[in-house]
């Protein structure tokens, strides 16, 4: 984890840097240009919490062995986790979060209409492993 939690400090650093350069180059131009320093903001937001996950779980797990000058291939062998099946749920939330979405432009009814949705679509990926074929 070290090498990706390097990379994404990288990231950190050069939009700590580049951000205020160009809110300031804007602000001098005339007039300050919010969407592009808001891009820049959240852009550097995500990737300081993309640093920091990276940075605290390289810290707790301690050296993979591909982080290792001596690590060996055979170390790595055995199970990688727990991947779940093929599911619909992912489908239905992008639905709901697009129907939300939508709200604004179309009328807030629309919004409501999207939470539910959203409800029923965050029960389902809870109770996913609790009913059908793949339960447990």
């Amino acid at each position: 984890m070290k090498t990706e939690a390097k990379l994404f400090l990288f990231l950190v650093v050069f939009f700590l840097i580049v951000t205020p350069v160009y809110a300031f180059m804007t602000w001098r131009a005339g007039a300050l240009e919010p969407i592009g320093t808001t891009a820049l903001t959240l852009t550097l937001l995500f990737s300081a919490m993309i640093w920091g996950l990276l940075f605290l779980t390289g810290r707790s797990t301690g050296p993979r062995p591909e982080d290792r000058a001596e690590g060996e291939i055979i170390e790595g062998a055995g199970t990688l986790g727990f991947f779940p099946p093929t599911s619909i749920t992912p489908f239905w939330s992008t639905v709901a979060v697009m129907v939300i979405m939508l709200g604004p432009v179309f009328g807030w009814w629309l919004t409501i209409l999207g939470i539910g949705l959203g409800i029923w679509v965050v029960c389902g990926w809870a109770y996913e492993f609790y009913v059908g074929d793949y339960k447990h």
